[in-house]
């Protein structure tokens, strides 16, 4: 491990922490280091790994089409890019996409849309977001963020107004003749995997009818199943305006999306543009993962799954008093403590075969593929539980 941390440290531009293990290879929920010791993987690579580590039908998607095309440019048309946007467009209702590589850039191009549709439209180009959000790492996306940190650095770009998460009477108080949208995650998930409460996003949209503005939604964590539903606004019925997309959909192959409805629908040519985003290879990847999860009905089961985890995880508190809370939806799930005892859980839920990670020092964030069974569900709460146990005698 030193030899790989050090070849790192001499080439790599320290922006990141890592965890000291060096991963080789992955199946299902488990991933085996280079001594050949497996994990159970619960960081799922930051939620995009849906389907798992080598899932038969993505590598077989894989294969096949890297001996077919890969990359073209969006000069020419692509059959694989068509069939995945037509699936994205029927299963969410929205009118039009435009096909990216990340997370951040799908917010960015998000940003663009809502900043010219107000410039056009209502004359103003502000964006209300929230306090303690996270939308991605480019300049307009990290002042987009509600979290300082991100942006201090850097100096942000103006336009953004950031209220309290989950309270409506601050959106409502923030909105002037300026603003153009509204930027929302419907759950946080770097701030903490905080869940608003019931009626959050209708009230939101409400706002946003009231005020002619557009609603955009930030589902780069939450969509492509991971709360239990193909993308979290449907557990309210409250279709957005806007929605951005990555993470999940390419189950490990980087691609996102930004979609629109018919009122948001305001790009035209030279507006935005990208070299790789849709490309052959990635566009049928994602389609492959996309109609595996519609077709074997994975929210379905994610819905049911997250019930378990948030049960055993419950469980836990009446024998660990440093649990202060068990929250999430679906297989975004988080456990706050009582304490700033995060990275010493980390490090020992990886010593006894588990990866996870923290969202605040205090916070410990589960977010295992779609596919984890529940056997393996059981194992990692066992696993914390053996680990509190650990520090608690420590």
């Amino acid at each position: 491990m030193s030899t790989t941390a050090e070849r790192e440290a001499a080439v790599y531009m320290m922006s990141a922490g890592r965890q000291p293990v060096v991963l080789v290879r992955g199946e299902g929920s488990k991933l085996w280091d280079d001594g050949d010791k497996a994990y159970l993987d619960f960081v799922s690579g930051i939620a995009s790994d849906s389907l798992g580590h080598s899932h038969p039908k993505v590598v077989e998607t894989i294969q096949r089409q890297a001996e077919t095309l890969i990359q073209v440019s969006n000069y020419y048309y692509t059959l694989p890019q068509l069939d995945l946007g037509e699936i994205l467009l029927r299963e969410s209702g929205m009118q039009r996409l435009f096909f990216v590589n990340s997370g951040a850039e799908a917010t960015e191009g998000a940003i663009k849309l809502a900043r010219k549709w107000g410039r056009t439209h209502r004359g103003g180009h502000e964006i209300i977001a929230m306090e303690n959000s996270f939308h991605g790492r480019t300049l307009a996306s990290i002042s987009a963020t509600g979290t300082a940190r991100y942006s201090e650095p850097f100096g942000p770009v103006d336009g953004f107004t950031h209220v309290p998460f989950n309270d409506v009477d601050a959106v409502r108080s923030a909105v002037t003749e300026a603003t153009a949208a509204i930027l929302v995650e419907p759950i946080q998930g770097e701030g903490g995997v905080n869940v608003p409460a019931d009626g959050y996003l209708a009230a939101l949209r409400e706002i946003c009818d009231a005020h002619d503005l557009l609603l955009m939604l930030d589902e780069v964590q939450t969509g492509i199943g991971r709360t239990g539903r193909l993308f979290a606004w449907q557990h309210e019925g409250v279709q957005p305006d806007v929605m951005a997309l990555a993470k999940g959909l390419g189950s490990g192959v980087p691609i996102g999306a930004f979609l629109a409805n018919e009122r948001a629908d305001i790009l035209e040519p030279g507006d935005h543009g990208t070299t790789f985003g849709g490309q052959p290879f990635t566009a049928a990847v994602a389609h492959t993962v996309l109609s595996t999860i519609l077709d074997e009905e994975i929210p379905e089961q994610v819905a049911q799954k997250g019930e378990l985890l948030m049960g055993l995880l419950r469980s836990l508190q009446d024998r660990h008093p440093a649990i202060n809370e068990v929250r999430g939806k679906g297989l975004l799930v988080a456990i706050e403590f009582s304490s700033e005892i995060g990275a010493e859980l980390v490090v020992a839920c990886r010593e006894r075969g588990m990866l996870c990670n923290t969202v605040r020092a205090d916070t410990l964030r589960l977010i295992p593929p779609l596919v984890i069974t529940e056997d393996e569900l059981q194992q990692a709460v066992d696993i914390i539980d053996d680990a509190l146990t650990s520090i608690a005698e420590s």
